[in-house]
């Protein structure tokens, strides 16, 4: 008569089973660090994509108080002049629309901010505020965005590459 049980795997077979899996652990860890160092060895905070998230959204804000209080848009930036690079924070001296407007995201950045005012073709104002950054140094920028039309309604913030 057979036995419904199987026997139990030899001492052997489980080491054979522990190696093949320690084999491919290895091989997981070196392909990875193999594609870090492919791509420069570094990798974007994205942690930091908070701050271009916050100050886009406090950017377009000043813009549409500035507009409450003046009755028009203005335009601002790009400041930094160059998009900062490997996540470094540079420091962040505005423009003076900018100035006007009063966006003070600190006194150092890992984002360059800008306002972009364009005509719909309704002849009505549209505002895009811009935060673009490279936080992994490897020349692909992250831009967030955020739209404010003429009723001064808000878009939700628009991220594209966001730990680049």
């Amino acid at each position: 008569m057979d036995n419904p049980v199987p026997d139990k795997p030899s001492r052997a077979s489980r080491k054979r089973v522990g190696l093949v899996v320690a084999v491919l652990c290895f091989l997981v860890v070196v392909g990875g660090a193999f594609a870090f160092l492919r791509r420069g060895g570094s990798v974007g905070d994205p942690s930091l994509a908070n701050e271009a998230r916050v100050n886009v959204l406090r950017l377009c804000g000043d813009v549409q108080s500035f507009r409450d209080e003046h009755g028009t848009f203005l335009t601002g930036g790009p400041v930094p002049r160059e998009v900062p690079q490997g996540g470094e924070s540079v420091p962040f001296e505005p423009d003076e629309n900018l100035k006007k407007i009063g966006f003070n995201p600190g006194e150092r950045v890992h984002y360059q901010y800008q306002v972009v005012v364009q005509e719909t073709p309704l002849g009505e104002a549209e505002v895009t505020c811009y935060a673009r950054g490279d936080l992994d140094g490897d020349g692909q920028v992250s831009v967030f965005s955020v739209t404010l039309d003429a009723n001064g309604m808000t878009s939700p913030v628009k991220a594209e590459r966001e730990t680049e």
